[in-house]
């Protein structure tokens, strides 16, 4: 099973939506969770028409900004349970053996409304029994290992954080998050990550999180995998090609330079 998770900074932007559709249909995850769309659900309904055979679930934008959505692959037996503007949850193969729990989370941007994030992530955790798995943009880090650059994060901000994940039972899987400025004034964080109870890492045992590069968007994409996928992604050996989508962007030339 495999899950894409990505902050993409507003589909609006058509280099974007193509730039979503060719790395889905490159990677095939089943499952893929979005944050901050920015557009409406008739936009993601163009989206999965182009992916095909894609099952959707909207959570629409607020004003300009926000936006989530989920996608999955209609040989996936998902239903969704419960959003709101910072999470969706599903269930997958409810009431069969393996059945197991996935959660897209998108942590609150206001650091003084973060614990109500938190809190949310508490109550999801005592809804079900079933082995869990969340991904997505926390907005925050657990240690400042994960953080490079300008000023250090407060302890008890990464506190509330640690918390959360104590309490949910989670077990954590460099940087996926870069402001693009030059100089001393650059900062990478690690915001954008994979977390699973034991159980799920019992159900699952040998899976792996790549970070995945794009053009357009300060943030990577994520990409659970399990093991026995590992050489359908990445094959050993394969020789480099230039991706033809890469001259679509703007900066493709002065990068290559």
């Amino acid at each position: 099973m495999s899950c894409l998770s990505w902050n993409c900074r507003g589909l609006e932007n058509p280099q974007i939506e193509e730039e979503l559709v060719a790395l889905i249909s490159k990677k095939d995850p089943k499952i893929v969770f979005l944050m901050e769309t920015k557009v409406e659900k008739i936009t993601i309904e163009r989206i999965c028409r182009k992916l095909k055979s894609v099952n959707f679930f909207v959570v629409p934008r607020v004003n300009q900004g926000g936006g989530l959505a989920l996608l999955w692959r209609e040989n996936i037996n998902l239903v969704v349970l419960t959003s709101s503007n910072c999470h969706i949850d599903a269930n997958i193969d409810f009431g069969m053996d393996d059945a197991w729990h996935f959660t897209g989370f998108y942590g609150d941007l206001e650091t003084a409304n973060r614990e109500h994030s938190w809190s949310l992530l508490r109550d999801l955790s005592q809804r079900l029994s079933l082995p869990w798995v969340c991904m997505g943009d926390f907005n925050e880090i657990i240690w400042l290992e994960e953080k490079q650059g300008w000023l250090d994060r407060l302890e008890s901000q990464m506190q509330g954080f640690r918390d959360a994940l104590d309490f949910c039972g989670f077990n954590g899987f460099p940087f996926t998050w870069c402001n693009r400025r030059p100089g001393d004034q650059n900062v990478w964080i690690c915001l954008d990550c994979g977390i699973a109870t034991m159980d799920w890492i019992l159900h699952f045992p040998i899976t792996w999180i790549h970070h995945l590069d794009v053009f357009h968007s300060d943030h990577k994409a994520i990409l659970l995998i399990l093991d026995s996928e590992q050489q359908r992604f990445y094959c050993k050996g394969k020789p480099f090609r230039f991706e033809a989508m890469w001259l679509k962007d703007n900066s493709c030339e002065d990068v290559v330079r």
